[in-house]
């Protein structure tokens, strides 16, 4: 890995390390980073900035023991998985890889509303138009340059978009501001539901597997893997803190919006139809990027527990998408495997961070690396946070099961 590194120019180290933070982002910002964002500002209000705050301080934090810890192993987070737990990787990628599957049929469907709302097209169209989109990324010779351009580009068409929006809004920058840290009201369900968001399930591996790919490993590039990571997390946060004020902008001035389609209805309500269709092409980005990261990660986790999905590892990503929006096409959105998988992914993270943590201890896994302790003690904590939360999802897999 050492000489790949040493041969890699400046310019395409930073370019990897882009390209990863924007996957890991864009991953989290899907249909459902949308919505959740719309309600709870509708909800609290200018309060919500506390809790986007606290969310990023929190998942920064998670974002950077997993990076750090992968990158100087040189691991996926399966293998190290096993490594501590012989059995736990095999569970892992089998959580990851069922919740992704159900989490793209959901991305597959944002992006087909999101094609539906911009041109008027039918729905199940825009889904395989879509689709058939992502899937070209997969298929190009230079996968990862491809993808981290993609997720780049559409990363930067969502914020200035949705700044545009803010722009015609007009919220109460000062009321937010003030707000951010002295919030009259502090909900933290929401702010751990935040978390679960940004970091949770496969999300915080999708950047850390990509350096992997790309051999941007090492104790000589954690410096460079550490603002990678907090960049991932921080550009998030602007996607959040812009749909927020563009959110807010329409509730403070007393509008009531559209329980159907809140984040839509507020769009219109902002900036009429052209910002109906501006929240159409958001909509799309976010999900058509949310398809590529989940699909990428999801099959990672795989990759090397078979080798026969590693020989043939971008097909199996493609057949993966195709799944997806088969499923979607044919059988539209099962609640069953959606309930199941949302259980499944509430024990992710915990389970996995946990794992990555006791690799900190183990020679054979990380070598002579010292981890800092702040970073292991508050990891642990959000441990231990995250499996309360993990605790909710599985009694609904248990009442599943019953």
């Amino acid at each position: 890995m050492s000489e790949l590194n040493q041969k890699r120019s400046h310019g395409e180290t930073l370019s990897i390390l882009l390209g990863a933070a924007f996957l890991m982002a864009t991953s989290a910002i899907g249909p459902g980073f949308i919505t959740q964002t719309t309600v709870f500002t509708a909800q609290l209000q200018a309060a919500f900035s506390f809790a986007i705050l606290v969310s990023i301080l929190i998942d920064i934090v998670v974002q950077l023991n997993v990076w750090r810890i992968l990158a100087v192993s040189g691991l996926r987070g399966q293998d190290v998985a096993n490594k501590v737990l012989p059995g736990l990787g095999y569970f892992l990628a089998f959580a990851v890889a069922l919740g992704g599957l159900a989490f793209n049929i959901g991305n597959v469907g944002g992006a087909a509303l999101g094609v539906n709302v911009m041109f008027d097209v039918d729905q199940r169209t825009g889904g395989i138009l879509s689709a058939v989109i992502a899937i070209v990324i997969f298929l190009w010779k230079d996968l990862g340059k491809v993808m981290d351009k993609f997720v780049q580009i559409l990363g930067f068409v969502m914020i200035a978009m949705i700044a545009y929006v803010v722009a015609e809004t007009m919220p109460p920058f000062a009321l937010a501001a003030k707000e951010t840290f002295v919030p009259s009201k502090i909900e933290w369900p929401i702010v751990l539901t935040l978390v679960g968001g940004t970091v949770g399930g496969y999300i915080t591996f999708s950047g850390a597997h990509r350096i992997i790919d790309a051999g941007l490993t090492g104790k000589e590039n954690l410096h460079r893997v550490s603002i990678g990571a907090t960049n991932g997390i921080v550009i998030t946060g602007i996607m959040r803190f812009l749909l927020f004020l563009a959110i807010l902008g329409v509730v403070v001035a007393g509008h009531t919006l559209n329980k159907d389609n809140p984040a839509a209805d507020a769009f219109r309500i902002a900036a009429g139809d052209a910002g109906y269709r501006i929240f159409g092409l958001i909509l799309w980005a976010a999900a058509i990027t949310s398809v590529v990261g989940c699909s990428y990660t999801s099959v990672s986790f795989l990759r090397t527990l078979f080798p026969f999905i590693e020989r043939f590892y971008r097909y199996w990503i493609i057949g993966f998408i195709i799944a997806s929006t088969s499923i979607l096409t044919f059988v539209g959105r099962p609640v069953t495997l959606l309930v199941l998988a949302g259980s499944l992914n509430g024990l992710i993270l915990p389970l996995s961070l946990a794992s990555v943590l006791l690799a900190v201890y183990r020679k054979d896994i990380i070598g002579d690396y010292k981890h800092p302790l702040w970073l292991t003690v508050s990891g642990w904590v959000m441990v231990a946070f995250t499996a309360w939360m993990g605790w909710g999802s599985l009694q609904g897999l248990l009442n599943l099961v019953k």
